[in-house]
This record gives structure tokens, sequence and C-alpha cells, in this order.
């Protein structure tokens, strides 16, 4: 039975796993150097130490983003919850409208007491929180992937041109071999046709040296080729560490796209709950307090978030994220089709809704 959630508990792990993945990458990368400079030395036997080093970089890599990719599902689960809660209490309520019948004003003190008890303002706050935490792991990794990835192709790029020049080494050694062979047939055909008993002693003993270069040159292909198989093997293996690095970037991309879509959203959630006026409501939001998600709040600051212009872009960023982790796709909303976010009209019912595709 799987425990239950809790966010700050996977966050700090996901920063435990950026860390690990730091140095798993910098092991990985400087084998790949090592290889670079001193392939022939490297055994079969490495390899298999080296294989298992690899692999669990690629599984603990597809671990942190699938762990990031649920810290964002989380966030945004959040947040229609807070919006929906937000929208449940900006209408009033039976007991209210009854009250209402007797004293408007009793009847809106009652409702500011119910607006003031529901920390949705805190819930919001908190929500930038955890989005500026999940954002910066995000943008943590991805720097590492970025970098590591560089020097990972560098290394491989090296590595590969290598063993190019080994099978051109391999392709001459074959030439080389079959001229020796037809050198030392066509010798042997000529021995009893032409000359001395000793003129035929001569060119035998001249096709026994050609047979012994053509064996000699045979046994140096035969390393060669097997050297060639076993940094091909290493070449794989280096192949799927930089695949695995390009793709986790692509990842961290979507992920970063869609926090920003999201803080956006959450940002004009919280600017719907501000334009109440409610005593109380507004708390401090400024790109200084949420360095890794300033540029939402940027905007925010500027008056520059539109919820009809949000729109497009959220479902855009919603599908990348659907397409590289299929796993959380959330299901669509029946309204979907509707604005974002209404922040113009008050209503007795919840109207928040916020596309999900």
């Amino acid at each position: 039975m799987r425990k239950p959630f809790s966010f700050d508990t996977q966050l700090q792990a996901a920063r435990a796993l950026v860390e690990q993945l730091r140095l798993e990458a910098r092991v990985c990368v400087d084998f790949i150097s090592e290889f670079a400079r001193h392939g022939a030395a490297v055994d079969d036997e490495r390899f298999l130490v080296e294989n298992g080093r690899f692999q669990a970089f690629v599984a603990n890599g597809a671990s942190l983003t699938n762990l990031l990719a649920e810290l964002v599902c989380v966030l945004d689960t959040l947040t229609i919850k807070v919006s929906s809660d937000l929208d449940s209490f900006r209408g009033l309520t039976a007991g209210e409208k009854f009250i209402g019948r007797f004293s408007r004003q009793r009847m809106w003190r009652r409702h500011s007491a119910r607006v003031r008890a529901a920390p949705v303002v805190e819930r919001l706050r908190d929500l930038l929180v955890k989005s500026d935490a999940t954002t910066g792991v995000i943008a943590s990794y991805r720097a590492i992937g970025i970098d590591f990835h560089k020097l990972g192709e560098h290394g491989l790029i090296g590595v590969v041109e290598q063993r190019r020049r080994l099978v051109d080494k391999i392709d001459i050694a074959r030439l080389r071999i079959r001229e020796l062979n037809a050198r030392a047939l066509t010798t042997q055909g000529r021995i009893g046709l032409y000359g001395s008993r000793a003129e035929w002693e001569r060119m035998e003993e001249e096709r026994r040296a050609l047979k012994a270069d053509a064996g000699r040159v045979a046994d140096e292909e035969r390393a060669m080729r097997e050297d060639s198989q076993r940094r091909e093997r290493f070449i794989n293996l280096f192949q799927v560490f930089v695949d695995a690095l390009n793709s986790q970037v692509g990842q961290c991309n979507a992920l970063s796209r869609k926090m920003v879509i999201d803080t956006e959203e959450r940002l004009l959630i919280y600017q719907a709950q501000v334009d109440t006026d409610i005593p109380g409501s507004k708390v401090q939001i400024s790109a200084e307090l949420f360095p890794a998600i300033a540029g939402p709040i940027e905007l925010f600051e500027r008056n520059m978030l539109v919820p009809q212009e949000l729109e497009h872009r959220k479902r855009m960023a919603d599908a990348v994220f659907a397409s590289k982790f299929g796993a959380f796709q959330q299901e669509p909303e029946e309204s979907s089709g509707g604005p974002i976010i209404d922040t113009t009209k008050i209503s007795k019912r919840p109207r928040l809704r916020f596309l999900r595709s």
C-alpha cells in the first residue's frame, strides 16, 4: 500500500536525487574521457562495471523526471481545488441570503467572516512557494543535463572517430592480406616452371615469407577487429547515456514550460481574489521572493496576464506534458471550452474552470 503523498518529502527527495545524478553523470563523463584516452586498456570486465553505472544513471534520471512530473501534477490538482474553493465563497450562501432579508450589513459581515476564515490566499501563496521550489529543482537538473550532455557527446564523438580510424586500418589490413596471398599464389605457380633448382628454392622461400607476412597481418587484423567490436559495445553504452540526457533535458523543458503557464494561472486566481478587496487578502508577491518563477510574476506585476491569452498556451503546454508523461495525464473537464477564469463576474455557484487537456 502506497504511503500518503507528502509534497515536501517528495520535493526533498527530488533535490537529493538531483545531487546524486550530478555525481553519477560526472563519473560517467569521466569514464568516457578515460576511454577516449586509454580505450585499448579497458577490458570486458570493466565494461560490466561501467554498464551497471551507466544503466543506473539512466534509471535514476527517469525516476527523477517522473517524480518532478508528479509534483507538477499535484500542484495542478491543488490549483483546481483552490480555484473551486475561492469561487465558492465569492457568492452568498443560503444562510447569508436569509440574513440579508433583515440586514444587508449583517449579511456582508457574515460573508466577510466566512471569507477570512477560508485561508485561500495563504494557500495561493503556498502554491507559489511550492511552484518556485519545484521550478528551481527542474531548472537545476536541466542545467546539469545540458552541461553533461555536451561533455558526454563531445567524448562520444572522439571515441567514435577513434573506432572509425580503427575500421579504416582493418580495411587496409584486409587489402594487404589479399595482396600478400595473391603474390604468394603467383610465386607458387612459377616454381618448377622457370630457372634452376636454386631459383625454385629462392621462390619457395619468397612464397613462405609472403605467407608468413599474410599470417602476421591477419593476426593484427583479428586483434583490431576484436578491439573494434569491444569499442562498439562501449560506444553503444555511451550513446544510451547521451540519448538519456538529451531526453531528460527535453522532459525538463516540457516541465518548465508547464510550470510557467500554471504559475500564470495561479497568479490569475490570486488576482481574482485580491480584486474582491477583502481586508487582509493581499500578500506580498514579487520576483525577488520567487526567483525561479520570476518571469510570470514580472508579467503579473505589470498587469500583462490575460486569461484569454493564457487559454491556448495552457492547452499546448498540457498537450506536450501529456505526450512526455502519459502516466500523469489528467482527464479533461466536461466544461472545457469556457474561459480559464472569470474575474469580472460573481456567481452563486463555482465558476472558475481551468482547461485541462
